[in-house]
């Protein structure tokens, strides 16, 4: 891999990761030199977990499906990396008993939040783990490209539901629990303790765009997505809000 800023460059930026990787590629370079302790909540397969490892970093992963933690498993022997990737089976719900206090440097909470049966407990035991200084990479689903695509769908109805929904959901039959806005996130974050530094929109269009144009100019669009994240109103039509926070030292 090359290097970047003293860290290593992930090979594959995609429009649905590149923003993420821009802000976490800034933290590890803010603390180059360092071996982090990182804890992937939910990191399945090891997307995030597998690259990071290979950038010289110790990783955890948490995640409640067997499958997936035997795919990451594989991903880490395959990369080289299986004595930096620990998997840990367990739901976000019970992280409090899995992980030690303030023994994290970084913690990934990416889409689980809007699954969980109280995001509260999930964020108080995330920043119980993180050591006084460390950061917080997470990533939401977003309220208003919900309503969206339900309404260019013709699903008015439920498209009213989710913008009005105290929770951002379309009924008993949605397969998220909560959805949330650039704001209701933030105060989720601040009330477990966090100083939210970043918010970007992820995939401000990548889920708008035809899989023909989408994939024929993958490389421009990674950088218009970029361009857009940060930016009003885009960052707050983007189908997932990241949130980049940190425990005060």
């Amino acid at each position: 891999m090359a290097r970047l800023g003293g860290v290593e460059q992930i090979r594959t930026l995609t429009p649905r990761t590149a923003v993420i990787w821009s802000v976490l590629r800034a933290e590890l370079a803010r603390r180059a030199g360092e071996r982090l302790s990182v804890l992937d909540v939910g990191g399945g397969t090891g997307g995030f977990a597998v690259p990071l490892a290979e950038a010289g970093h110790q990783v955890t992963v948490v995640d409640a499906s067997p499958d997936a933690l035997a795919a990451l498993t594989r991903r880490a022997a395959e990369a080289g990396v299986a004595d930096r990737v620990r998997a840990t089976q367990g739901d976000a719900d019970a992280l409090a008993g899995l992980v030690g206090a303030a023994t994290v440097d970084l913690v990934l909470c990416h889409s689980v939040l809007e699954v969980v049966d109280d995001p509260q407990p999930v964020m108080s035991a995330l920043v119980a783990a993180l050591r006084p200084g460390g950061a917080a990479s997470v990533l939401v689903a977003g309220r208003a490209a919900a309503v969206l695509s339900r309404a260019m769908n013709g699903q008015l109805d439920g498209a009213a539901t989710v913008a009005t929904d105290p929770h951002g959901t379309a009924g008993r039959r949605d397969t998220l629990r909560r959805r949330y806005d650039a704001a209701e996130a933030g105060v989720l974050l601040a009330a477990a303790g966090l100083v939210v530094e970043e918010i970007h929109g992820v995939r401000v269009l990548a889920d708008l765009l035809p899989a023909a144009v989408a994939d024929g100019q993958s490389a421009a669009l990674v950088e218009l997505e970029r361009a857009l994240a940060a930016r009003s109103p885009y960052r707050d039509l983007a189908a997932q809000l990241h949130l980049f926070a940190r425990r005060p030292a």
